[in-house]
Order: C-alpha cells, then structure tokens, then sequence
C-alpha cells in the first residue's frame, strides 16, 4: 500500500509532528461546519422492486456493500469524501451509521450495529458486507465481529486510528464510560484480548506514529494469534486527517478491493498460502 513506502525514523522529527497537528486542526475546523449535515440517521436508500435485477459497477462486479462507522463524540458528517472516493472506485452501496453520543456501553453500540447490518444485507441481498471503523467506531465494529459472531457477515473491517489495544487517554476525558472502555485495563479490552478461534473476518488496521490520541501510537495496531490482520503504518497523518485524508482513501480501496479476491474455502473463511 503506498502510505507505508516512506520510513520515518524514531524519533519523529518535531516538523513532521507539527505539520501532522496543524492538518489535524485545520480538519476539525472544517468538520465542525459539516458536523450538523450527519446528525440525523442516514435514511437508507430505498429497496429494488422484488425480483429485479442487482445493479452492477462498470467493472461488472457486485462489490460488497460497505458500511461507515464513526469514532467518539462525532457523526457520519466525517465520511462526506471517503464515501465520495469509495462510490468512484465502484461501489454502489456506501451507507453510514449513527450511533448515539449519549451511548454509554459499547457493547450497545455493537449490538446496534449487528440490527443495521443485518438489514443492509436484507436489503441489498449480500451475504456480508465490509464496514470502516474510525477511532471508536473501528472497537465497535471488532467487538460485533469478535465477540457477537459478527464475523458471519462482516467481509473485511478496517479501521483507522483505532485503541484496539486501548489508550491512555487525558484523565478529564475519562469521566465519559465510553473512553474509559477504551482503555488498556477495560473489561472490553479484556474481552477482545481472548481466544477468537475460526473468526472468518480479515482486519486491516491503518495507524500512525503521529496520532495523538493514541497512547502508545502502536495500540491502532491489531496483534491477535487468531485474526487474520493486517496493520499499515502511515507517514505524517494524525487522528483527525485518517478518514479525510485522500492518500489513505485510495489505500482502503485497495484493501477492499484486494480483499475481494482473496479465496475462501468451502466454510468462508480466507485461506492463506
């Protein structure tokens, strides 16, 4: 993936550091004009008549559809040009989901998800689907997969600046039950830790040494003996500019598209040479 060509090395010069919070700065000020357009729930497209005939990309591929799960305290809002890049490169189904800031438990929020992707799967008749996770919403979405049996249907989950590992985050934001869930002593940090044997989802998990919400930078990254997963490093982009940031679009297109030809065997799962 090309995010990953360049090294950086340790230490992380300050100019890098500050460019990386300068970009992340100017993205808040810009979501922050789009936060209102994606408070409301995203009111799902409407069903084909029965009977009739899928709607095919140009390339003549039903790609899977692909699901946007946003991170702590925002709205699909952030998605607007990740979801522009993904319908480009031809996928037809791109939805958002909404969870509620007033959640209090994660595994609320997960189980949310389970109902919404269920229902696209019904909708669109897919069997699976592919979902990307920022930040928080990349924890909930692995928990539905691994620990809710969300990986019959979920094809490929990347997240992007997620504490899968959890995070250390500044003791005032830890009042909120949902960050201290994102903590490295949690219960569901605990929970993601165990044995997951058979899970037939693939993880790709985009993290950056420059996050700064993510303490250690190397908790984004997914280390499980029973995931198949991925974890991609990417130069100079902080937590904010992940789900904005064009370079990093064109690299989850390419995972997914990549993920699309990987093999299964007769259960479904991916098979690795």
């Amino acid at each position: 993936m090309g995010l990953t060509r360049i090294p950086i090395p340790f230490p992380i010069p300050i100019p890098i550091r500050i460019r990386a919070t300068v970009l992340d700065l100017a993205v808040l000020a810009g979501h922050l004009l789009l936060y209102p357009t994606g408070l409301l729930q995203e009111r799902p497209p409407a069903a084909p008549p029965p009977g009739a005939a899928p709607r095919l990309p140009t390339d003549g591929r039903a790609h899977r559809p692909v699901l946007l799960l946003h991170g702590f305290i925002d709205n699909r809002s952030v998605f607007v040009l990740l979801r522009r890049s993904l319908r480009r490169h031809g996928r037809q189904h791109v939805e958002a989901l909404n969870y509620s800031p007033l959640t209090c438990d994660l595994r609320t929020a997960a189980a949310l998800l389970d109902r919404h992707v269920r229902e696209i799967c019904e909708r669109t008749g897919h069997s699976r689907v592919d979902v990307v996770g920022h930040s928080l919403g990349g924890l909930i979405a692995r928990y539905y997969v691994q620990r809710l049996g969300g990986d019959a249907r979920v094809h490929t989950l990347v997240t992007l600046g997620t504490p899968h590992s959890g995070t250390r985050t500044a003791p005032l934001l830890s009042a909120h039950p949902l960050v201290r869930q994102m903590r490295p002593d949690s219960d569901v940090i605990e929970e993601l830790r165990r044995p997951a044997p058979g899970c037939r989802t693939r993880f790709i998990a985009f993290w950056s040494e420059v996050d700064q919400l993510m303490i250690p930078a190397e908790t984004a990254r997914i280390d499980h003996p029973d995931l198949l997963a991925h974890s991609v490093r990417v130069n100079g982009i902080g937590h904010l500019t992940l789900p904005v940031h064009h370079a990093v679009a064109a690299d989850i297109c390419e995972a997914l598209d990549a993920a699309e030809g990987v093999p299964t065997d007769a259960s479904g799962a991916a098979s690795v040479a």
